[in-house]
């Protein structure tokens, strides 16, 4: 089991392409650890407004009857990927993982794997 400010590390350094991590309650939209960012991109904000997507998406999913769980939600930047992972089991409900590719650099598939894993040795 890793502890979130390992597994925040690990985000960053494992997979390619990588420049910020966040681990986000999507009850309230605040930022539980972050990690990476610049003065021009506030991980803090980006967690906030992402917690907005997170539950409209439920919020259709309970609309349209769909009984699945999220895994994955993407957003493609020219430049960037935006990967949001909700955290299942454990303790997770109600958090994600918030990770932001450099598209030039990441792959995409490997991401996915990398956080997923990343993900199950979560200690939250």
């Amino acid at each position: 089991m890793a502890n979130l400010e390992t597994s925040l590390k690990e985000c960053l350094s494992s997979i390619d392409g990588a420049s910020a991590a966040a681990l986000v309650d999507y009850t309230s939209g605040m930022a539980l650890g972050t990690l990476g960012g610049t003065k021009d991109f506030n991980l803090e904000v980006a967690a906030a407004g992402n917690t907005d997507v997170v539950r409209a998406k439920l919020r259709t999913m309970e609309l349209l009857g769909l009984k699945e769980e999220i895994e994955d939600i993407l957003i493609t930047l020219s430049s960037q990927y935006h990967l949001i992972r909700l955290i299942k089991g454990r303790g997770g409900n109600g958090l994600f993982l918030y990770l932001v590719l450099d598209a030039s650099r990441a792959n995409l598939a490997m991401a996915r794997h990398q956080l997923r894993r990343i993900e199950n040795e979560l200690e939250v």
